[in-house]
């Protein structure tokens, strides 16, 4: 009976939001949540390392790399994952490990493991990269 009677109140809600055209304003048509990815492990195969004790601190980070571009060798001390926007980008790490990125893929990347990209594709590649670090703790350490 209860779930009815919120049926028949969201229809007419939902009837009254498009008869005023206040779609875009507030809800209106289907939410959907898609989780991407969700692992313990980097996609190396490796488990994640434990959180380390201090401030935590959240860095977003969005990168565009050029047609052609590689980049220096590095590693991320913190944990940090992302999704591919657009073209294509290969991480590859140093003991020659390889993943193939593309377009809406995501990635949970390698954490103290020394590793590069390269986007060998004709676009231009767009990574968003969420980082969980501590305060004062760098994410990306580059090798000399």
């Amino acid at each position: 009976m209860i779930r009815v009677r919120f049926c028949i109140v969201c229809c007419i809600l939902n009837t009254f939001v498009l008869l005023l055209g206040l779609c875009g304003v507030g809800y209106c048509g289907d939410i959907v949540s898609q989780v991407l990815i969700k692992s313990q492990k980097s996609w190396d195969g490796e488990l994640l390392p434990k959180y380390k004790e201090g401030q935590p601190e959240i860095t977003i980070i969005k990168v565009s790399i050029p047609a052609g571009a590689r980049l220096r060798m590095h590693y991320h001390p913190v944990i940090n994952a992302g999704v591919l926007l657009k073209g294509e980008l290969k991480v590859i790490t140093k003991d020659g490990k390889t993943l193939l990125l593309k377009a809406g893929d995501p990635i949970v990347e390698v954490v103290n493991t020394p590793h590069y990209g390269v986007n060998e594709g004709e676009s231009d590649a767009e990574i968003i990269v969420f980082y969980a670090g501590t305060v004062e703790e760098p994410i990306t350490v580059y090798e000399k």
